[in-house]
């Protein structure tokens, strides 16, 4: 089954296939481009050249897989909504997983691991990975002085991912140099026994972890001077 695989919760744009079998994945196409300012822009033409590249169409999508964040809201929503438009006039499912699983999962060795991804204002979307690479807390949002002290506590000997770049010396641990960004093959694996299985598509319920800055007001303004 050729698989679409979206993600758009970091700076980088990810659009890739994946070829899920009974016994096993195959990655055959991908583009990525790391522009925090230009995900509506840039996903949907990267939709349209791996397609290409395979010679294949939209209805030669069996499922569709996309990063459920966290991430910004702005960027984050590019990825979900692209991926649920997509599901309903394809009529097939989509399937949800945890952006930062796509990081974590593959990267772990053996060890416990914390991914973190840069959520700005100085802060660290983070979740920990054992050595199985099973998700064993968070997603959270903290500061990198707090997520090094969950990594602590939590016995990580490793961090991975683009806010453990940003923060390094913060984090004061082994950096595995990649996966930077969540990675499209991983994302398919976590979602692959309910692909396999036909499983009905999930919600695709964004994990923002933030209130958005923008609320609604809660009185009325005066008018008249």
């Amino acid at each position: 089954m050729l698989v679409l695989v979206l993600d758009s919760s970091t700076p980088a744009v990810t659009a890739a296939l994946v070829e899920v079998t009974s016994d096993g994945l195959t990655p055959r196409a991908q583009r990525r481009t790391v522009d925090a300012r230009a995900h509506g822009e840039l996903l949907a033409p990267q939709v349209a050249a791996i397609l290409a590249e395979v010679d294949a169409r939209p209805t030669d999508l069996g499922a569709i897989v996309v990063g459920l964040g966290p991430g910004p809201f702005t960027g984050l929503r590019v990825g979900l909504v692209t991926a649920a438009t997509m599901a309903q006039v394809l009529g097939v499912p989509a399937y949800g997983v945890c952006s930062l699983d796509g990081i974590g999962h593959p990267a772990a060795a053996g060890e416990p691991i914390l991914a973190a991804g840069d959520a700005r204002r100085r802060e660290v979307y983070w979740a920990v990975y054992d050595g199985a690479g099973r998700r064993v807390a968070g997603p959270e949002v903290d500061t990198p002085a707090d997520a090094a002290r969950h990594a602590r506590d939590l016995g990580v000997t490793a961090v991975v991912g683009d806010g453990a770049h940003r923060y390094a010396d913060v984090f004061d641990l082994p950096l595995r140099a990649e996966p930077r960004y969540p990675d499209p093959t991983a994302l398919a694996a976590l979602a692959a026994e309910r692909i396999r299985s036909g499983a009905p598509g999930d919600p695709l319920t964004p994990l923002y972890l933030r209130r958005p800055d923008a609320v609604a007001a809660t009185a009325r303004k005066p008018v008249l001077p």
